[in-house]
């Protein structure tokens, strides 16, 4: 028996109601959001919902507001259920009718992973980009700036090494490490400091800075080597301007954003026998005028997200943390920028 979601109140709905309770921002986004083509997009990949043994089918909408406050509100899975069990502004955005049960933890952990696996939400994040457009909150077709940042990964490896000596003489060095550790990120140094991490590149609109597009890599990559990722994954407007700082800088990329028919935002870089012109100059200060909306997405996540690192093992995972960071950052400024313009 499938999990009912609300569509005729119950008696025990209608008296939730009557209590107050503060739910402005999620009726905002549930009106300025049509879920409806988002479900139809989830069931592409659930056309059943998501069942586990001995458990109801649950709707892939549900689960996938789950993750949005899961991600809105820095919550485990375990955090998650427990939250839209007990607050009644929960269960009313998840649709979850008082007489019904909420998914538990591994439900969500089961269906992020399909998600995961089945490369979902860089198509969700294209939809709801495509709807916040039609509400003249993002421009898609407009010029746009990219940067990177790294995600500081807690599982690093904290091994020992064997030796063997052969009879020849050599020596075999082996490594052992701990359980629980992500292999796949890698070491990084900033300053005296060394961190394990992976790297989030994003590119955003230069109206508002919402995010466009991401892309998560291994920090051992050089920025400049991603930007056809991001650009590849939009369809910005001929004549566009893409900024970025100097890490961006080089031949390959004004070749490609000539390709594309695209202007250069891109800051210029110095070297040593060659040092920038005052006109160089100029042009980075201008560009650094609006490249710097790109760096505000990456702190007003940690700041409002408690966002502090990568919460799963292994590169898809921690993309897919990225992507729903993204998506929840643009759902929880739209509102304010509808506001903004009247």
């Amino acid at each position: 028996m499938a999990v009912k979601v609300i569509v005729q109140l119950s008696l025990s709905d209608i008296s939730a109601i009557r209590r107050k309770c503060k739910h402005t921002f999620f009726e905002q986004i549930n009106n300025l959001i049509h879920w409806s083509s988002i479900e139809k997009s989830l069931r592409i990949y659930y056309p059943k919902g998501l069942r586990l043994s001995g458990k109801p089918a649950y709707s892939p909408l549900l689960l996938f507001k789950m993750l949005l406050l899961q991600t809105w509100y820095s919550l485990s899975d375990y955090q998650v259920e427990e939250e839209v069990n007990d607050r009644i502004t929960f269960s009313r955005f998840c649709g979850i009718s008082m007489d019904n049960s909420v998914p538990d933890h591994s439900v969500l952990s089961r269906f992020r992973t399909a998600l995961t696996e089945k490369k979902a939400l860089d198509r969700l994040l294209k939809m709801i980009n495509d709807q916040l457009s039609n509400h003249g909150v993002l421009v898609q077709n407009g010029s746009a700036a990219v940067d990177a940042s790294i995600t500081p990964n807690p599982r690093r490896p904290k091994g020992k090494k064997s030796y063997d000596l052969h009879e020849d003489g050599t020596i075999a060095v082996s490594k052992s490490y701990q359980k629980g550790i992500d292999p796949e990120a890698n070491w990084t140094k900033k300053g005296h400091n060394l961190y394990y991490v992976y790297k989030q590149h994003v590119l955003v609109e230069s109206k508002e800075g919402l995010v466009l597009a991401v892309s998560t890599t291994k920090v051992s990559n050089h920025d400049s080597a991603h930007l056809q990722i991001l650009l590849d994954k939009v369809s910005l407007k001929l004549g566009s301007r893409v900024y970025g700082d100097k890490g961006y800088s080089g031949l390959p990329n004004e070749t490609l954003l000539n390709k594309k028919k695209l202007k250069s935002g891109i800051q210029k870089k110095g070297s040593r026998n060659h040092p920038l012109s005052p006109a160089a100059k100029r042009f980075n200060k201008l560009v650094s005028k609006t490249r710097y909306k790109v760096e505000r997405v990456f702190g007003s996540i940690k700041r409002w997200f408690r966002s502090s690192g990568a919460r799963y093992i292994g590169l898809d995972k921690t993309h897919t943390q990225h992507v729903m960071e993204s998506i929840a950052y643009n759902l929880y400024r739209a509102p304010n920028i509808i506001l903004k313009g009247f």
